[in-house]
C-alpha cells in the first residue's frame, strides 16, 4: 500500500522540535486537550485560526461559537479544501475526524450538534 504524501511533511523528531509537547500530542498522536484548557477557546479577536503545523488558515473567527464543550467550536471551516474529514472508529465510537489537508494533522472531530446555519460543530 502506498504511503500518502502531504505538502508539509517532517520526521517525528522534526515535528517534536516544531510543535510544543501539547501540540505534538494532539496533532501527531490524535490526543485531546482538557476541556477549557485551550486559550483559543477564549479568543475573541477577529481573524483566522491557523494550523499550528503548517500555518494554513482553517477557521475564521466569525464562524466561531460558544458550544459549552470547553473547546473552540466553529460552524464550518474557512474552505472545504483546507481540511479532510475521515471516518474514525476508535474507542468503539463512530465519528468523523477532522485533519488539516496540508500537514495531515489531527484537529479534532465533527459533530452534528452545532449552531445554525449548518448545525455542525467543528
Amino acid at each position: 500500500m502506498a504511503t500518502k504524501t502531504f505538502p508539509v511533511t517532517h520526521t517525528e523528531a522534526e515535528w517534536r522540535k516544531l510543535l510544543t509537547p501539547e501540540q505534538y500530542a494532539i496533532m501527531r498522536e490524535h490526543g485531546t486537550e482538557m476541556p477549557g484548557s485551550c486559550a483559543l477557546n477564549f479568543e475573541k479577536r477577529a481573524g483566522a485560526f491557523l494550523c499550528a503545523a503548517c500555518d494554513q488558515p482553517l477557521f475564521v473567527s466569525h464562524k466561531k461559537f460558544e458550544s459549552g464543550t470547553g473547546w473552540p467550536s466553529f460552524t464550518r471551516p474557512i474552505a472545504s479544501g483546507h481540511i479532510v474529514e475521515k471516518k474514525d472508529f476508535s474507542f468503539f465510537m463512530k465519528r468523523t475526524e477532522v485533519r488539516s489537508k496540508i500537514a495531515d494533522s489531527h484537529l479534532g472531530h465533527l459533530f452534528h450538534d452545532g449552531s445554525p446555519p449548518t448545525g455542525l460543530r467543528y
